[in-house]
């Protein structure tokens, strides 16, 4: 039998922010500021934040970095019990990640209107031929998120 998760609710905005503070770094270096965390028994084991141009790597998301960090970290390929906060909703790639990670949980701010998959163009983590299920909670500090991003590009456009 499966076991239910316990999911301790107050966090979530804790951990999100750490994952704000990610996509801050990650705009400080001119790459679109996602940020990522992995937390396992409540602590952090990987960290993240978009870095495709600096890495010359179309595949470095933020899911994608805190993931491999977490994996380096924990010292194995899946990640189960874990929970991913991530401060946009997560693209086909890294939802794909998600799942072969066997992560438990996702947690994202903003909706992604464009490639997201949880809500957004889809509704990827429902597919029945996936042979693992993840939980989603999305709109944590979904405000906040979001402005980090619509400033990002504000910017972007004035230069």
């Amino acid at each position: 039998m499966k076991k239910t998760p316990i999911i301790d609710r107050s966090q979530d905005e804790h951990f999100m922010r750490e994952a704000l503070a990610l996509a801050e770094q990650g705009a400080a270096l001119g790459e679109v500021p996602v940020g990522a965390v992995l937390v396992q028994d409540g602590q952090i084991v990987g960290r993240g934040f978009n870095c495709p141009i600096s890495r010359h790597d179309p595949s470095a998301h933020a899911e994608m970095v805190a993931i491999r960090d977490a994996a380096q970290t924990v010292a194995n390929y899946r990640l189960p019990g874990s929970t991913l906060y991530v401060t946009l909703e997560p693209c086909s790639m890294c939802a794909g990640l998600i799942v072969h990670s066997r992560i438990q949980r996702v947690v994202y701010g903003a909706t992604e209107p464009k490639a997201g998959v949880v809500v957004s163009r889809g509704q990827f983590f429902a597919q029945e031929f996936l042979n693992h299920r993840v939980l989603v909670e999305g709109g944590v500090l979904a405000q906040e998120c979001g402005e980090v991003l619509r400033e990002f590009f504000r910017l972007r456009r004035q230069k």
